[in-house]
């Protein structure tokens, strides 16, 4: 075998450790679904967080009329113990939330996917047949997310511009227009300097005798300790 000298092998592991340095923490997500009436939307994200080594999870219930947070919403959990996994991190929180948690019966449909690690399509623009029935009897919905540069709140002044976006509902079929969603006129401290934003996915739900509901899932870069890190957020509504 090859030997190298002791300063080239020096200087690979340096490398080596500046690669690892820049892997960010990019949570995972659970999709929880809708309650029985579409009112109420969960969702988890779960990591371990970069620098520490924390397993962390956060749960959010919506209320999908309003697209605010409701039920006692955010249930968050850190767990400052390099010993504890993630799986102890969502089981705090699963007994935080409580019984709250028995309302979300129907997971609804994931209709369209954006995967982190895809490459090749474009991540500000989403479109999908809104259930799977074949063929289609549904018009088919499309969103598309524009991206705002809004002015940096004292801690994210270091980091230059911060992002807020704009959330377009495209026509698709005769007579529709192109809607605004949600336009972001500052940026919520809890983002913690976000400095991009692409869809993750798209998630249906038809409630008996009332109008089909979604929530689109977006996930959201930010600034962390060893690069960007990968948090989500919901916009819901009905259609």
């Amino acid at each position: 075998m090859k030997q190298f000298p002791a300063f080239i092998t020096s200087i690979l592991m340096l490398l080596s450790a500046c690669f690892i340095a820049n892997a960010g923490d990019f949570a995972k997500r659970e999709i929880h679904g809708f309650s029985l009436d579409g009112g109420l939307f969960a969702f988890e994200e779960y990591g371990v967080h970069d620098g520490s080594g924390f397993p962390y999870s956060n749960l959010y219930i919506i209320d999908t009329a309003t697209d605010q947070w409701t039920a006692g919403s955010p249930f968050q959990a850190r767990l400052d113990d390099e010993t504890k996994t993630i799986f102890d991190a969502r089981e705090e929180v699963r007994i935080l939330a409580g019984p709250v948690m028995k309302s979300f019966e129907h997971r609804g449909n994931i209709v369209a996917t954006h995967r982190a690690t895809q490459l090749g399509i474009d991540t500000k623009r989403i479109s999908a047949n809104p259930r799977l029935v074949i063929p289609p009897i549904d018009n088919a919905i499309e969103f598309r997310l524009e991206e705002i540069t809004l002015p940096s709140s004292e801690n994210c002044n270091a980091f230059g511009s911060v992002k807020g976006f704009r959330l377009l509902k495209i026509g698709t079929s005769d007579g529709d227009g192109t809607i605004t969603l949600h336009e972001d006129k500052s940026i919520p401290e809890t983002r913690n300097c976000p400095l991009q934003y692409d869809f993750a996915d798209v998630v249906t739900y038809y409630p008996k005798g009332q109008s089909p509901v979604f929530a689109i899932l977006i996930r959201m870069q930010t600034v962390g300790f060893e690069g960007s890190n990968g948090r989500f957020l919901a916009i819901t509504g009905r259609f």
